[in-house]
């Protein structure tokens, strides 16, 4: 799918947190500039968020909880881990109970880290739009429909 500009990339967010329930795992993929934060954002803001959301390059963790948003949210940046194993240490599997995990850079995680993951991948396209491509697991399906 080409996705035009930023506010094309926002409503792809905001279309995912229309269908999106606690428990969900939706990691994206792409280079720096993509548009990973644009989705995210994008999706925070369906859910209420005032406010632009912060990339969480930074603090890798940024929560999202009621009343700021309708549902727990967990936006991760795993761009600076550099092993598996502080992965672990950042308790994401206890905390999908009840929450949707928003992962920017999770291959850094392995190839085997959230099989059931709604998986999105951006590229920049030479006129500089973003072609977005998924890997949509059974969970997902008849939820999303891009």
């Amino acid at each position: 799918m080409i996705l035009k500009n930023a506010a094309a990339t926002e409503a792809i967010g905001a279309d995912l947190a229309r269908v999106a329930r606690a428990g969900d795992v939706i990691t994206l993929a792409g280079p720096l500039g993509a548009g990973k934060t644009s989705i995210a954002r994008g999706f925070l803001a369906a859910l209420g968020l005032a406010g632009e959301a912060p990339s969480p390059t930074f603090a890798i963790v940024q929560p999202y909880q009621p009343p700021e948003v309708r549902m727990p949210v967990l936006h991760i940046d795993l761009y600076r881990i550099d092993a598996v194993a502080e992965i672990e240490e950042l308790g994401l599997d206890e905390a999908r109970a009840d929450s949707v995990l928003l992962i920017e850079w999770a291959e850094r995680a392995g190839a085997h880290a959230w099989p059931d993951a709604l998986a999105l991948t951006l590229a920049i396209e030479p006129d500089g739009a973003r072609c977005l491509t998924w890997v949509r697991p059974a969970a997902w399906e008849g939820r999303w429909k891009a």
